[in-house]
C-alpha cells in the first residue's frame, strides 16, 4: 500500500541525466536502410505544425516506421498514402484543407507546395541548360535579388542635389525677407511724403 500523500509537490527528480539518451546507441545501423546518411527520411509535408513536431520526435527517438508500400486513404479509399503516420492522402488533404495526419482543419500546412516547387525547379534547370551564357547569368542575377543591370543612383549626386535644393530654399528665404524689408521702407517713405504735403498745405 502506498504511503505517499496525494497532491503534494515532490519537486524535481533526485538524479538528473547528464548525457542525452540516444535510441539504439549500441546497435550498428545499416547504411542502406531508410533513415541512414545514404537514404535519409523524406521531407515531412501535408501536415500541421503540431503533427510535424510529433513525426520529428518519432524520427529522433527511433519510433518512426517508414511505409514499405502505399497505405489506404481513410477518405477516398485509394492506396495513395505514401508517407508514414498519415491517415489520408495529400490530394484529399488539399481538397478538404486539413492535416493529413490528424484530419483537423489547419491554417498553415507544412510543405503543401513542395511538389509544385520541385516541378518548377526542374523546369527552371532545363530552361537554364538551353539558354545562352549571357542570358543565364542575367536571369540568375535577377533571381538572386539584383537589379538586372540597372544603374544604381550615385550617393554623391544625391548629396549634391540635396545641397542644391537647400541652397535654393535658403536663397529664397533671404530674398523673401529682403523684399519684406523693401516694402516696409517704401511704406515709410510714402508716409513721410504725405506728412510733408500736409505741412505744405497748412
Amino acid at each position: 500500500m502506498s504511503t505517499c500523500k496525494g497532491g503534494t509537490p515532490r519537486g524535481p527528480p533526485k538524479h538528473q541525466n547528464k548525457v542525452v539518451w540516444k535510441p539504439n546507441a549500441g546497435v550498428k545501423k545499416n547504411e542502406t536502410e531508410v533513415g541512414s546518411k545514404q537514404r535519409p527520411f523524406p521531407a515531412i509535408t501535408g501536415v500541421c505544425p503540431r503533427c510535424k513536431q510529433q513525426i520529428e520526435w518519432r524520427r529522433k527517438y527511433g519510433k518512426y516506421k517508414p511505409l514499405v508500400e502505399p497505405g489506404k486513404c481513410n477518405d477516398c479509399g485509394k492506396r495513395a498514402v505514401r508517407q508514414a503516420h498519415h491517415t489520408i492522402c495529400i490530394a484529399c488533404s488539399k481538397n478538404r484543407n486539413v492535416c493529413a495526419k490528424c484530419c483537423r482543419p489547419a491554417e498553415t500546412i507544412v510543405g503543401s507546395n513542395v511538389d509544385a516547387e520541385e516541378v518548377e525547379r526542374k523546369e527552371l534547370e532545363e530552361a537554364l541548360k538551353t539558354m545562352r551564357e549571357r542570358d543565364r547569368r542575367t536571369l540568375l542575377r535577377t533571381m538572386q535579388g539584383g537589379n538586372g543591370g540597372l544603374k544604381k543612383p550615385n550617393k554623391k549626386e544625391n548629396d549634391d542635389e540635396d545641397t542644391d535644393s537647400y541652397d535654393e530654399e535658403d536663397s529664397a528665404r533671404e530674398h523673401g525677407s529682403g523684399s519684406e524689408e523693401n516694402e516696409e521702407e517704401n511704406e515709410d517713405e510714402e508716409d513721410a511724403v504725405e506728412e510733408e504735403d500736409v505741412k505744405k498745405n497748412e
